[in-house]
């Protein structure tokens, strides 16, 4: 291996603990969150951050085994909780603070695999981590929105 394989896998390794602490951090935070909307928002964070785990555990060893990258697919959000439920939050403040400190860490997620995929000239390596890049963005846009909802209307408003 080279130091530049060196290099990402060590970047891969600190990706792949940064997705599990997510999880973990979203876990807690449906938990923490009131509402079953919130609560079901967190749950399907924590869930895309566990499969953003196992990709990148996927990744990391077809490097080592046989230096190549590995398709990566993809993944979407989808709501399955009822339209139905009142999307008020009880736990207002806590959790506009669950989301600031959300929205900073889908922030540096988006970053970390933007860099990523510059620093790699495999198209497969490449497009995977630009894929992880827009799917974190995508996570910040939507707690960006719940943020800007909770803070100013104290509802929930996620929806498909």
């Amino acid at each position: 291996m080279t130091n530049m394989d060196l290099n990402l896998l060590d970047a891969i390794q600190m990706a792949m603990e940064a997705e599990q602490k997510a999880a973990a951090f979203y876990t807690d935070a449906a938990q923490k969150t009131a509402n079953p909307l919130g609560q079901e928002l967190f749950d399907q964070l924590a869930e895309f951050e566990r499969y953003h785990y196992s990709k990148l555990a996927s990744l990391e060893k077809s490097l080592r085994e046989e230096g190549a990258f590995v398709e990566y697919e993809g993944k979407e959000l989808t709501l399955s909780v009822p339209s139905e439920v009142d999307s008020k939050e009880a736990n207002k403040m806590s959790v506009l603070e669950i989301i600031t400190l959300a929205i900073n860490a889908e922030r540096d997620a988006e970053k970390r695999y933007t860099a990523l995929a510059e620093q790699t000239t495999d198209p497969d390596g490449q497009a995977m981590f630009k894929r992880l890049a827009v799917e974190e963005h995508t996570h910040y846009r939507i707690l960006s929105d719940e943020y800007y909802n909770l803070n100013n209307h104290g509802v929930w408003v996620w929806s498909e």
